[in-house]
C-alpha cells in the first residue's frame, strides 16, 4: 500500500484535532473572561528501516492566547474586572487554588462569593463570606466595603479584599474546566498591583471572525488530505490491476 496514504490519514487526524481547538474557541466567544487556545502542528519524522523518506505532524495547543478581552459595562456592583494583567483566585472543587478572569460575581444564600460558575472567591484569609447588607463596594484593589443592616449610609465597613494574583503566564497550565493554575501546583502569592474597576465584565478575547476563517482553512486542508488518500487507492487498485495482467 502507497506510504502515501498514512501521510494523508496522520494529515486529516490532525486537521480534526485543530479543528476541535479552533470549535471550542468558538463556541466560547461569549463566555466572560474566557482566554482562546493557539493550535500548531509539529514535524515528526518517522525513524525505522531504510531512508527517512517520510514526516508525519502532531497538533498540539502550546499556549493560551492572554491578550485581554474588550470590557463591557452591566451596572451590577458586583461584578468586577481586571484592568491589565493579573487573576481572581479561586477555590475548586478538589480544594485547590486556580485562576479565572470571570468576574460576574455572585452571592450564595450562605453569604458566600462566588463566580458564575459557582467557584468560590478567595480573599485574605480563605473564602470571602459576607453577612447580609444593604450596599455594596469593590475598591480598585479588591477591597470589599459593605453598610451592614440598620447602619446610616455614611458608614461602610471593610470585610475582606480578593485575593488578586499576577503571576508568570509561562508559568501557567489551562485545565479542561477552562482555569488555569501554576504548573508546579502550588498557592500564588497575592499582588498589591492588580486593579479591578467594579460594574465592568470582561468578554472573551476570541476573535470571532479570525476563528471563522481558520475554520474554513482547516476544513479546505482535511478536504485536500482526503483527495490525497483517495488518489492513493486509486493508484493502489491500478497497480493490482496491472500484476492480474497474465
Amino acid at each position: 500500500m502507497d506510504k502515501a496514504l498514512y501521510v494523508g490519514m496522520n494529515a486529516a487526524t490532525q486537521n480534526m484535532l485543530a479543528q476541535t481547538i479552533n470549535a471550542n474557541n468558538l463556541a466560547n466567544a461569549s463566555t466572560a473572561g474566557f482566554r482562546s487556545d493557539f493550535a500548531q502542528a509539529r514535524a515528526l519524522q518517522v525513524v525505522g528501516d531504510g531512508y527517512l523518506s517520510r514526516a508525519y505532524n502532531q497538533t498540539e495547543s502550546p499556549v493560551s492566547d492572554f491578550t485581554q478581552g474588550p470590557l463591557r459595562e452591566t451596572g451590577n456592583d458586583m461584578d468586577v474586572a481586571i484592568q491589565g494583567e493579573g487573576w481572581i483566585s479561586v477555590l475548586t472543587p478538589d480544594g485547590s487554588e486556580a485562576f479565572t478572569r470571570a468576574g460576574e460575581l455572585s452571592l450564595t444564600p450562605f453569604g458566600e462569593l462566588v463566580t458564575g460558575n459557582g467557584l468560590q472567591v478567595l480573599g485574605n484569609a480563605g473564602p470571602i463570606a459576607l453577612p447580609p447588607f444593604e450596599k455594596l463596594e469593590i475598591g480598585g484593589d479588591g477591597t470589599i466595603s459593605i453598610r451592614e443592616l440598620g447602619q446610616g449610609p455614611q458608614v461602610m465597613s471593610v470585610l475582606d479584599r480578593i485575593k488578586l494574583v499576577n503571576p508568570n503566564v509561562q508559568d501557567l497550565v489551562k485545565g479542561e474546566d477552562g482555569l488555569f493554575r501554576r504548573r508546579d501546583g502550588a498557592d500564588e502569592i497575592a499582588d498589591g498591583n492588580v486593579r479591578v474597576v467594579a460594574g465592568y465584565s470582561e468578554g472573551s478575547n476570541v476573535n470571532v471572525v479570525d476563528a471563522m476563517v481558520e475554520m474554513i482553512s482547516l476544513t479546505r486542508n482535511y478536504e485536500l488530505n482526503i483527495k490525497l488518500m483517495q488518489t492513493a487507492q486509486r493508484n493502489s487498485e491500478a497497480s493490482a490491476q496491472l500484476l492480474q495482467i497474465q
